[in-house]
C-alpha cells in the first residue's frame, strides 16, 4: 500500500509539474486580433449639455419675499405674463408717502402763485416751491421704476422649462427662478479643450454618448464656434444643432465626439495594439516586434499605413512585458 501511494504521489508531482512547465515554458498567455479593414475615424472629445436654442433665464434683480408665483412648468406663456410677485409693501408705502408730498407741493405753488399775484411773494419763492416739486416728481418717477421690479414677467413667448422658488421663500438678486423658452430646436453647448479646437470646424458631425439613451446612436452637426475661449479653463464653447427628432431634452449632459476626419477602407488594429510605433505579429506561437507607420488614431483603432498586412495577427493589448521572438500562448480576443 505504500509503494501504491509513493507511486500516486510520483504521478502527481510529474503531472504538477509538467503543466507548470508547460505554463512558464510556453511563455505569457496573449490575445491576437487580425488586421483588418475598415473606416478609420479621428475624433476631438468634448463635454456639454442640451438646451433649447432660443430661452431665457428668468431672475430676480431684488432681494425680497415671494409672495406670489406661478405653478406653470411645462405650460405655455406669453411674453410679459406674470410669473413672480415679490413683497412690495415697502416700497408701495414710500411711493404713496411720495405722492402726498407731490400733492402738498402743488398747492404750496398754487398758494405761492396766488401771493405772488397779490405782491406778496416773491418769485424766488415760486421758483424754490417749483424746483422742491420736481425733485419730489423725479424720485416718484425712480421710486416707480423700483416697484416695477417686484413683479417679474416672461421676456419671451415660451413653454416654463423648469421654476425653482416657492411662495415664501427670498428671492436673492441675481438667483434664477425661472427658465422659459422654446421647446425646439435642441442644440448642445460643449467645451473643447483648446489645444483640439483648430480641428473642429461648422458642420462637422458629432455622435453623443449618454447614460439616458446608452443603446441608441445620437448625430448633430458643429453649428457655431465661440470665437474667444476662456482663458481659465483653456476651453472653447461651440455649438451642436440636434434634429427635430432627437430624443434628448433639455438640460441632458452627454459626451460628444467630434468627427473631425474619416477614411474608409483603412487597415485598423486596435489602439491598445499599438506600442509607441510599434505592434508584436504573432509569428506561431511566438511574438515579432514589428514597427509600423501609423495613420489616423481613435480611441479604439488605430489606422495602420504600412508595415502590416491584411489579416496579420497581433497581441492585443500589447502587454508592457513583451519582447522580441518571445513565446506566448495565443487565445482569441
Amino acid at each position: 500500500m505504500k509503494r501504491r501511494h509513493i507511486l500516486i504521489a510520483i504521478v502527481l508531482v510529474l503531472l504538477l509539474g509538467g503543466a507548470a512547465w508547460w505554463r512558464l515554458g510556453s511563455g505569457p498567455q496573449v490575445a491576437a486580433v487580425a488586421a483588418a479593414r475598415g473606416t478609420a475615424v479621428e475624433i476631438v472629445y468634448a463635454t456639454g449639455g442640451a438646451e433649447p436654442v432660443r430661452w431665457a433665464k428668468v431672475a430676480s434683480v431684488i432681494r425680497d419675499r415671494i409672495v406670489d408665483i406661478c405653478y406653470c412648468e411645462g405650460k405655455t406663456v406669453a411674453k410679459g405674463d406674470v410669473l413672480v410677485r415679490l413683497d412690495d409693501r415697502e416700497v408701495q408705502a414710500g411711493l404713496k408717502e411720495l405722492k402726498a408730498r407731490e400733492g402738498f407741493l402743488q398747492r404750496e405753488m398754487a398758494r405761492v402763485s396766488e401771493l405772488i399775484g397779490r405782491g406778496a411773494a416773491t418769485t424766488q419763492a415760486f421758483e424754490r416751491a417749483g424746483m422742491d416739486l420736481q425733485t419730489v416728481q423725479g424720485l416718484i418717477s425712480v421710486q416707480t421704476e423700483k416697484i416695477g421690479d417686484y413683479t417679474i414677467v416672461s421676456p419671451m413667448d415660451g413653454v416654463v422649462l423648469r421654476r425653482d422658488g416657492e411662495i415664501g421663500e427670498i428671492a436673492e438678486s441675481g438667483q434664477v427662478l425661472f427658465r422659459v423658452g422654446v421647446p425646439k430646436p435642441l442644440q448642445v453647448v460643449a467645451e473643447v479643450n483648446e489645444e483640439d479646437i483648430p480641428r473642429v470646424a461648422v458642420g462637422q458631425k458629432v455622435l453623443f454618448r449618454t447614460d439616458a439613451f446608452p443603446d441608441r446612436q445620437l448625430e448633430g452637426k458643429v453649428s457655431e464656434i465661440t470665437p474667444m475661449g476662456d482663458v481659465a479653463a483653456k476651453t472653447f464653447r461651440i455649438k451642436i444643432a440636434l434634429p427635430d427628432d432627437t430624443p434628448l431634452k433639455p438640460g441632458m449632459s452627454v459626451e460628444a465626439n467630434i468627427v473631425t476626419r474619416e477614411k474608409p477602407n483603412a487597415l485598423l488594429i486596435p489602439a491598445d495594439a499599438l506600442r509607441g510605433n510599434a505592434v508584436f505579429v504573432i509569428d506561431g506561437g511566438r511574438v515579432r516586434r514589428r514597427e509600423v507607420t501609423v495613420g489616423i488614431r481613435g480611441t479604439r483603432a488605430v489606422e495602420v499605413l504600412s508595415g502590416l498586412q491584411d489579416g496579420e495577427r497581433v497581441a492585443s493589448p500589447a502587454a508592457t512585458d513583451l519582447t522580441d521572438g518571445a513565446r506566448v500562448r495565443v487565445t482569441s480576443p
